[in-house]
């Protein structure tokens, strides 16, 4: 079922966002080769916490980190550990936090340093991709527009859309209905509504589409072992416009 919000209830997932957002902000310039992903989990977890939220990914079906820390051929869902940044790196950041009962999502991938040409382009294709299907989420319109326009983007570049991971409906839960994958025709699915919370999050592969997940349980890899990006937002849809609530990690 498709929960519609309130104002009231936007206004308090808003309010999650901007502690979300400033979150990345912190987070971001410790994102330098050495560092290791546990200790960058330990900044975004103290931060959020000093704002009165909390995490919403930690202990979420036994996940154990605040940030899932995705690096280089890892799609989404890798855990903080041990592992280092490296010069040349590309690294996925995923968050979210619960305030006042509220969810906020949304996701950035970065470089490390000076990165290939190849993963510039991956990255740059994916966060357009990403604003491509925003420009589709408007009140009208159907789900797999959002996702359609996602595709087309992508692909036009030669790279793939990961089939087997979707966006999803924000608010009262890290992950409610509708589901919004990123690819497929237009015009199929629900119909968009006011009042919706969605974020939509292209994960965008440089070689084949194909993933498949770990011995952890959690990490999701490319099957060819190329590198991977992922951006993500979280969006609030009115009568006349659609407000990118997390905008500007």
């Amino acid at each position: 079922m498709i929960i519609i919000k309130t104002p009231s209830e936007i206004d308090l997932i808003r309010q999650s966002c901007r502690i979300l957002v400033d979150t990345f902000k912190e987070v971001e310039g410790h994102l330098k080769p050495g560092i290791t992903t546990q200790e960058i989990d330990k900044i975004a977890e103290k931060y959020i916490h000093s704002r009165g939220a909390v995490p919403s990914f930690k202990g979420f079906h036994g996940f154990p980190g605040t940030a899932c820390i995705s690096i280089d051929n890892q799609v989404v869902h890798g855990i903080p550990g041990k592992r280092r940044l490296e010069e040349g790196q590309i690294v996925g950041v995923d968050m979210g936090t619960i305030y006042k009962g509220f969810y906020s999502d949304a996701a950035r991938t970065y470089p490390i340093g000076k990165v290939s040409e190849l993963k510039k382009k991956l990255m740059d294709v994916t966060r357009e991709g990403l604003w491509k299907g925003i420009e589709q989420a408007r009140v009208g319109n159907r789900v797999s527009d959002i996702s359609h326009a996602i595709q087309t983007y992508v692909e036009s570049f030669g790279f793939s859309i990961v089939r087997d991971l979707v966006g999803h409906g924000v608010g009262k839960d890290v992950w409610e209905e509708p589901q919004i994958p990123n690819y497929g025709p237009p015009g199929k699915g629900p119909r968009l509504r006011e009042g919706m919370v969605v974020a939509i999050e292209p994960m965008v592969n440089a070689g084949t589409y194909e993933v498949y997940t770990e011995s952890d349980g959690w990490t999701v890899v490319t099957a060819d072992g190329e590198p991977s990006a992922h951006f993500e937002h979280t969006i609030a849809l009115f009568k006349d416009h659609t407000e990118v609530l997390t905008e500007g990690i």
